[in-house]
């Protein structure tokens, strides 16, 4: 039977990693990996999730099953800091753990689809695993723009995407630090986008990855509240891997808005029964340690400080790629400064972004996405010239 199988492409961002490490060449850069990275290169484990490990060493007495619902008590210490002070919403909104915001976006996508979807509209570009994972589940994709050629997000074409949407359809958005172009929606676009999705039949799925690392955790969230605000229902897939630098231990939620409060446990179990088919339940050890930190006031101003010194130092990435603008005519530098997040896109071909690797060893993917994380004060005058020399002419 499995002979019936053919050959897959290799995932490319996994085959750059690989070629990165066999470089051997003392000064390469590394722009590819989505992870963060302080400024000497290293992705750290937060202070506050050493010590809530340290806790949870310390009073956890049982590694019993948790249910396809996970930790609980998790997905409640988070709602009241994406969804704000009434994090039920009325009591329309609950949720669930899920392993990653990647389960969490393939349970949202799973729960259209057996409510009845057929298509998923998708701002392009987006973060590829969306299309991957629509296509794994017989959803349609039907893409609109995202970005403008100015740097701004299109605004236009994510309304005529939701307008032209129908009732057997989904409306994917990324709450804030868009990937891959780092292009976020202003607030008065989100407005726009929540009356056009509350005049819609359309079903809004909100994925929510990078939590606190564009403009800060009230800030980051004020479109997602703009539109639930408006809409009856709607899916947020959310992620924990960026903003507790929680990678691998894949720490998700999803949540759902209702329409009425007596519904929710009928999604709720649809969601759990899928849940249970895909993944049984969702990893533990991540997902306590989350809690733990919001639980303990002082572990929670830890987390608060460490995420917000990221977010400064990407900040900080960011103007010194804007203010090299002029070195690199043609690729609008100036433009990222206005960018939030851990990505960007650079308009760069083929053979260019193969000569920054190959001559400059400098490695991030062939769609022009860069992660700023990986540029350092140090390293920063290197990529610009590498930039400036492979444009040049």
């Amino acid at each position: 039977m499995l002979q019936h199988l053919q050959p897959q492409s290799p995932d490319a961002l996994l085959a750059l990693i690989k070629m990165y490490e066999a470089d051997e060449r003392p000064d390469t850069i590394d722009l590819g990996v989505g992870v963060y990275r302080t400024n000497t290169g290293a992705t750290p484990v937060f202070s506050a999730i050493k010590q809530a490990e340290h806790t949870l060493h310390e009073v956890q007495d049982s590694k019993a099953y948790l249910g396809p619902e996970g930790d609980m008590g998790f997905v409640n210490a988070l709602m009241p800091w994406i969804f704000g002070q009434d994090a039920t919403m009325g009591g329309r909104l609950q949720g669930m753990q899920t392993p990653g915001g990647t389960g969490a976006v393939r349970l949202a996508a799973a729960l259209v689809a057996k409510a009845g979807a057929k298509r998923i509209h998708l701002g392009t570009p987006s973060w590829p695993n969306h299309k991957q994972i629509f296509d794994d589940l017989g959803l349609e994709t039907m893409p609109f723009n995202h970005a403008s050629a100015d740097g701004s997000a299109d605004g236009e074409a994510v309304l005529a995407a939701i307008r032209g949407a129908g009732a057997q359809d989904a409306v994917l958005l990324h709450g804030c630090c868009h990937n891959p172009t780092g292009i976020d929606y202003t607030q008065e676009q989100w407005e726009a986008i929540a009356d056009a999705l509350a005049e819609s039949e359309a079903l809004p799925i909100i994925d929510v990855a990078y939590h606190g690392l564009g403009r800060g955790l009230d800030e980051d969230v004020e479109g997602l509240r703009t539109v639930l605000a408006k809409v009856p229902q709607a899916l947020i897939a959310y992620s924990c891997d960026k903003n507790f630098g929680l990678y691998r231990d894949r720490v998700g939620a999803l949540y759902f808005l209702s329409p009425d409060r007596d519904h929710l446990g009928t999604i709720a179990s649809n969601a759990n029964a899928l849940a249970r088919a895909a993944w049984s339940m969702p990893p533990d050890h991540g997902a306590a340690a989350v809690r733990i930190i919001l639980r303990d006031k002082d572990m929670t101003a830890d987390w608060e400080a460490e995420l917000t010194d990221m977010r400064q130092r990407m900040r900080r990435v960011r103007e010194r790629l804007a203010a090299a603008d002029n070195e690199v005519p043609g690729l609008n530098l100036a433009a990222l400064g206005q960018g939030n997040g851990l990505f960007a896109m650079l308009p760069l071909d083929k053979a260019q972004i193969d000569a920054l690797r190959t001559d400059h060893g400098i490695y991030m993917a062939g769609s022009g996405r860069i992660n700023v994380a990986g540029l350092t004060e140090s390293n920063t005058p290197k990529f610009i010239a590498a930039l400036a020399d492979v444009t040049a002419g």
